[in-house]
């Protein structure tokens, strides 16, 4: 099987822990007799140093012409001065989520045993095991709706508008999702608020009555689901949600895990296309140190092969490959212990791979 993946490095960190993803990848490819066809493009600031713009043609040609696009990180400090809408968070990030089609963005969030101590939450509430997965609504709501400030500058409104089709689309895909992990699915709203959210929760009823009655559907109101991440995350399964709600809850549920260098992150479109991406940003602060955490990358690449090539015994390799050298005590500096000694990004990812080997 021939995979085309557009690799798009970017700022910061995101060479080194790319770097390692490939690594990982290349052993994955030696192992399953599978053909990784790669592909670099600049993307990010990187980009914009080499040719004016943060998202070239060539790049969004090639991250089209992909099956899949594997993105280090963008943005810094560098480029803070370029006007907002040619930076690269929003000139790159926004452009290849809209021209990719890319709607439903999947968050795993995972307190791996080995690093239990790490989580800020208590031994009692992450003993039972945490392994939950945010999908979040990618294009519609407020972030996208009209907005309007008056006249005077003392008042304004943002639309927040959702139609059917967006609602089943992201809904069918937390229900598939539901199927491949533990069967539950908890939808998010605020329907005793929000229009919108009734729509929401009608249709996700609906849905889930005609074509998933095999997988368990609860709704929940946000504030309350904000609530349980902290005091009971491990009654989650997979969280549907619409956009800026899945915004917030997914950001908070990251902390859960202890460091924001193990969080991989999808972005599925139509046909299983895909953007994957650690949620992690550019870190310059230790960009060419070697200490940046490859992990979340590495489990990036995984989402890839598991959602966009159907490869899902490759994909739970590389987990399985992952909690392994964890359990064998091996550490880059964000997920340490005081005192324990640690690793630099390339041993980590060099560690990964041989497991794999």
């Amino acid at each position: 099987m021939k995979m085309k993946i557009a690799v798009l490095p970017g700022d910061g960190v995101g060479p080194e822990i790319v770097r390692e993803a490939l690594r990982v990848l290349d052993a994955v490819a030696r192992r399953s007799g599978h053909t990784f066809e790669i592909a670099e493009h600049p993307v990010g600031g990187a980009a914009h140093d080499l040719c004016g713009d943060c998202l070239p043609a060539a790049t969004l040609a090639a991250a089209k012409d992909a099956d899949a696009v594997l993105l280090g990180a963008v943005g810094g400090p560098k480029w803070d001065s370029l006007p907002a809408a040619e930076r690269p968070e929003r000139r790159a990030l926004l452009t290849l989520r809209k021209e990719l089609g890319l709607y439903g963005n999947l968050r795993p969030v995972k307190v791996w045993p080995a690093l239990k101590g790490a989580s800020p939450l208590k031994d009692e509430i992450v003993s039972g095991g945490i392994d939950l997965l945010v999908v979040r609504e990618l294009t519609g709501g407020a972030y996208f709706g009209e907005k309007l400030r008056s006249a005077d500058g003392r008042s304004a409104y943002d639309v927040t508008p959702y139609s059917v089709p967006e609602i089943e689309r992201i809904a069918l895909l937390a229900f598939e999702s539901a199927r491949r992990r533990r069967g539950r699915v908890t939808s998010v709203d605020k329907a005793n608020v929000l229009e919108t959210s009734r729509l929401w929760r009608e249709t996700v009823t609906r849905l889930h009555a005609a074509k998933y009655s095999d997988v368990e559907l609860d709704h929940m109101y946000v504030d309350n689901a904000a609530m349980q991440l902290v005091r009971s995350p491990a009654r989650f399964d997979v969280l549907l949600t619409e956009n800026m709600f899945g915004d917030i809850l997914s950001d908070e549920a990251s902390q859960i895990a202890g460091s924001i260098g193990m969080l991989p992150s999808a972005s599925l479109g139509k046909g299983g296309r895909g953007l994957y991406e650690p949620i992690h940003g550019s870190a310059p602060d230790i960009a060419g140190r070697g200490i940046a955490n490859p992990i979340a990358t590495i489990l990036s690449a995984a989402m890839m092969l598991r959602y966009t090539f159907g490869l899902d015994a490759e994909a739970d390799g590389i987990e399985r490959a992952v909690g392994e050298v964890l359990a064998s005590g091996i550490r880059t500096a964000d997920i340490a212990a005081p005192g324990v000694n640690t690793v630099s990004t390339t041993k980590m990812g060099t560690a990964i791979a041989e497991v794999l080997a």
